[in-house]
């Protein structure tokens, strides 16, 4: 038997709330309308651990709903909505059919806010770690004009859309990473097993020993023989920068910054801006204002930066300027970009002319991760070829001098 937390109302109109104990939601209601209790709000109590482990998971972004889920849950409301399905019972088919334990979770505290009379934008929104403001907002305007089916088709392209976008920036950020990793063990591995088999011969030269050998043996001696310091070091590193990137300010440092990465940046930059432009569309086409289109969107671009220029664009909307002014003055789109959208707004084609730009933007890159290895092929080589001209110099070096002078002799 399970305990639940209830909100309800008495005969008398009061409002009303505690907890009762049931095997299941429909048997807690059950009780509480034996208690002449109209039930408003059920929802399970789960103990303290339960609760704190799920917490931390859900804060670390594990238990979210991958983009794929939420892109076939769209795909299949969109068929449950345009056949005629009743809404409670398809609901309650993709509840039971679902593999994602939090989506599964929502959809049916979902569908019990339905049998309590709330609408299904008013439902979803109460789930916000599954369902975004973008997500609610385009369900919310299809709700009202009766376009559920539409709203749903909408969210099913964009969202598939936005999967390709991410996982072509992903397999972009993956490969550089890579290499500096490898560059990293390589260097990491000459520091523990190759350099302290030198450095008894390196230290017969005395003072002679050229400052790049001292380098590398110092580098070598601390981290053979001072390694917990350096483990230390670098977990006080991980969760002081992990701090300092959940401050807002800190948040907002590392989103402009992350742009302006060399090759990496630009590409960055224009999925972003790939996935705002093309937000923009389904968001106008679905019918919600242009102020508020913006303002939700500035909300779920997954960076500050993009936000806080999306919300000056809002403002400025608000404030009466017209959407090319907006954009203008926010300093992220290009001229073409820009003529684009002024085209758009003097012939009412935003949603279309939003769409072609987010195209552009994908095309762009798409243009970029074909050249990628190209532009970062120097950049690589530069930086092996620094550590190796190092490692080289630190090596080679002590042992000439050692020649040197074993010839003099």
């Amino acid at each position: 038997m399970s305990a639940f937390s209830y909100k309800g109302r008495i005969s008398t109109g009061d409002l009303v709330n505690g907890q009762v104990a049931a095997e299941s939601i429909d048997a807690a209601a059950a009780r509480l309308s034996e208690r002449g209790i109209i039930p408003i709000e059920i929802s399970p109590i789960q103990n303290a651990s339960q609760e704190s482990v799920q917490a931390v998971w859900r804060r670390l972004g594990g238990g979210r709903p991958s983009t794929k889920d939420l892109t076939m849950f769209c795909r299949q409301m969109h068929t449950i909505t345009r056949s005629g399905i009743p809404l409670l019972r398809g609901l309650a088919s993709l509840a039971q059919s679902t593999h994602h334990p939090l989506l599964r979770e929502a959809l049916e505290e979902v569908i019990e806010s339905l049998r309590a009379g709330r609408g299904l934008s008013e439902s979803m929104r109460r789930h916000p770690e599954v369902f975004s403001s973008l997500f609610v907002s385009i369900v919310e305007v299809g709700e009202t004009t009766g376009t559920l089916d539409s709203a749903f088709l909408r969210l099913y392209e964009y969202l598939g859309q936005d999967e390709k976008v991410r996982k072509k920036v992903t397999s972009a950020v993956r490969y550089p990473i890579l290499v500096f990793a490898a560059i990293a063990i390589a260097l990491g591995v000459i520091s523990v097993f190759v350099i302290p088999n030198f450095a008894p011969l390196f230290r017969a030269l005395g003072d002679d020993i050229p400052m790049p050998t001292r380098i590398i043996m110092g580098i070598s001696d601390f981290t053979v023989n001072k390694w917990p310091l350096l483990l230390i070091a670098v977990i006080a590193a991980f969760f002081g920068t992990r701090a300092y990137l959940g401050t807002a300010s800190g948040r907002a440092t590392w989103d402009r910054n992350r742009l302006r990465l060399p090759v990496i940046g630009a590409i960055m930059l224009e999925a972003a801006l790939a996935r705002v432009t093309r937000s923009l569309a389904v968001a106008i086409g679905a019918g919600l204002p242009m102020n508020q289109a913006l303002a939700t969107i500035a909300q779920s671009t997954g960076n500050v930066f993009l936000a806080e220029r999306v919300n000056g664009m809002c403002t400025a909307v608000e404030k009466g300027r017209s959407l090319i002014w907006a954009a203008t003055n926010a300093e992220l789109f290009p001229p073409l970009v820009l003529q684009m959208i002024s085209v758009g707004e003097e012939t009412g084609s935003i949603p279309d002319l939003m769409d072609e730009t987010a195209d552009y933007y994908q095309r762009e890159v798409d243009y970029r991760l074909e050249n990628l290895s190209a532009a970062l092929e120097p950049i690589l080589i530069v930086a092996v070829g620094i550590c190796v001209l190092i490692l080289a110099l630190g090596v080679f070096l002590p042992m000439w001098d050692m020649v040197g002078k074993a010839r003099g002799m």
